[in-house]
């Protein structure tokens, strides 16, 4: 089985055709004559399935349909419209002592990340608002709170509810309610900062890598340097100092309305309090603003939000961001500046615009024209594991998902540290320009452990695997189930299963050469039973596909 793989893997670099971009036409010369006819723009299946893995969690054959009826501006738009995900019902808090230490099941369902995990993956896999949820993910991703340190599912749920409701909003609404946030406010230490010792936690993160980044930048994403060439800091410590006074007197809501004594009664998925007696009511100065003695707290706040979603450098550092995490890993500095200018002003004179910013990005020409050798990003853990099960065809609670996100090295809403799972500008190993974030979690044993899983989940995936099944530990779980039998309905016709393949994970770019590969891997398997037969041989191509370094890079 793994020689098979090897064959394809083998073939990677072949020239694979097929392709993206819409033709160009050149005008005449010095003699005028007339302008040749342009030649029309087709936008073709593999059109549709490099948007779709742009803007969702994988493509699936329905979703390129739909996207080939709209065209991109269509389908983008239709989905800028779509909103069902949602965790809101899981936002709601219990005291801390509400479950017996020994009550595992009470435990994981109030006091982890499982239960908004689980809807995490089952909106991904099945969810109509796609692109919302990429959006929201990539959001999560830069404004980063975790599991790591503050295991409350309601809290959780809040916070990732916050980049759901604001993924087309405005992001100075996505900066004020984070920093508002109980759950936030545990994770980074605003909450109950006290005048007497300001902690400067989140002020330094929400200047660092929520908004404007350690530097300035110019629009294009690149450094502005001065006179001698260094780098000109964003900040100084003194500013860093001016936000945290700015953002202290503030405690957690309470469960209940406890007394905000009460420890065990902390609601992590609510707005924190004011705490007057240890709000700092001096003048404040920071990143050239001012806050007056005696200002209320809501307008410090203000003035700190405010002060980094207005800074200069706040547009291209969530442009490029944004960009990195639904395109490419390498955008051109054209390509961020024309986004860092959409969220400067949508035109119509409004900042932060997140919907006239992602639909730029996914309609921009760097987008939309056929990729080059820099072009487009690797996948990581949570995109191959969704883009597997939508390419397959599942259905699922999201629990099974959950039990594997760990073991590939990215558990959805546990990062290892505010800096996330890993960089955006991670340099690709062996170049000294290039970057490519996710292989930061590429070491040998995860290679090891990606590829075991889309083994496991291809040839060994039938429905009866055991970790499909109900865990009786679990209360809110259904079922997970891959639905093969739309691939056992191709019967012996080897040819229509490998179009699909080619369709929904290489985008129509297999060769002549790779697709007969994955022939070649599939005949050999027979069975009289002609469904199990059809089964068996699509696993084993879809095996060697998702295993291929062309299904794991997003081109």
């Amino acid at each position: 089985m793994l020689s098979a793989a090897l064959g394809l893997l083998a073939l990677a670099g072949c020239d694979g055709g097929g392709g993206g971009g819409s033709p160009s036409s050149s005008g005449g010369g010095i003699v005028a004559a007339p302008s040749p006819t342009p030649t029309p723009v087709v936008f073709t299946d593999g059109d549709a399935v490099r948007l779709a893995k742009q803007a969702s969690f994988g493509a699936t054959p329905d979703m390129v349909s739909r996207i080939k009826t709209l065209g991109a501006t269509g389908w983008v738009d239709e989905q800028l419209a779509a909103s069902t995900s949602t965790y809101a019902d899981l936002a709601v808090e219990v005291r801390r002592d509400f479950c017996v230490s020994t009550d595992t099941i009470c435990n994981r369902a109030h006091f982890s990340r499982t239960p908004v995990a689980m809807r995490f993956y089952a909106n991904a896999i099945a969810g109509s608002d796609q692109l919302r949820q990429r959006v929201a993910f990539a959001l999560g991703q830069m404004v980063v709170a975790s599991e790591a340190e503050v295991n409350s599912t309601a809290g959780i749920a809040a916070f990732n509810q916050i980049f759901l409701t604001n993924a087309f909003g405005n992001y100075r609404d996505i900066l004020s309610q984070v920093t508002m946030l109980g759950y936030m406010g545990d994770y980074l230490d605003m909450a109950d900062s006290n005048k007497s010792g300001p902690s400067e936690n989140y002020a330094r993160e929400l200047l660092q890598l929520f908004s404007m980044g350690p530097d300035a930048l110019n629009m294009d994403g690149s450094l502005k340097r001065d006179s001698a060439g260094a780098a000109i800091p964003n900040y100084t410590t003194d500013d860093i100092k001016g936000v945290a006074k700015a953002l202290t007197g503030w405690t957690y809501a309470r469960v209940g309305g406890a007394a905000i004594t009460d420890g065990n009664a902390r609601d992590y998925s609510k707005p924190m309090i004011t705490v007057a007696t240890r709000y700092d009511t001096t003048q404040k100065s920071f990143l050239g603003t001012s806050v007056a003695a005696g200002a209320a707290q809501d307008a410090s706040v203000a003035a700190v939000v405010d002060a980094a979603f207005n800074n200069p450098s706040t547009a291209p550092f969530v442009a490029r961001h944004m960009i990195v995490h639904l395109v490419t890993a390498n955008p051109s500095p054209a390509y961020v500046g024309r986004i860092a200018a959409v969220f400067a002003d949508n035109g119509s004179g409004k900042r932060g615009d997140m919907k006239a910013v992602v639909r730029a990005i996914l309609l921009d020409s760097e987008a939309r024209s056929a990729p080059t050798t820099t072009s487009g990003k690797l996948k990581e853990p949570v995109l191959l594991m969704t883009a597997l099960a939508r390419a397959i065809g599942f259905t699922t609670d999201g629990y099974v998902f959950t039990t594997r996100d760990t073991s590939l090295g990215q558990p959805v809403f546990r990062a290892p540290s505010v800096f996330n799972f890993y960089p955006d500008d991670f340099p690709l190993p062996g170049s000294t320009t290039l970057k490519s974030p996710a292989s930061k979690l590429l070491n040998t044993s995860n290679v090891l452990r990606w590829h075991n899983f889309v083994y496991d989940w291809t040839v060994s995936g039938d429905a009866t695997r055991s970790e499909y099944a109900l865990d009786s530990g679990l209360p809110m779980s259904s079922l997970t189930q891959p639905l093969w039998a739309s691939w056992e309905a191709y019967g012996s016709d080897l040819d229509a299963m490998v179009s699909r393949i080619d369709l929904v994970l290489f985008a129509n770019t297999l060769s002549q050469a790779q697709k007969d590969a994955l022939k070649a891997a599939a005949t050999p398997i027979t069975n009289t039973d002609v469904n199990i037969q059809a089964r068996r041989r699509a696993q084993m191509m879809l095996y060697v596909a998702a295993s291929s370094p062309m299904f794991l890079v997003d081109r």
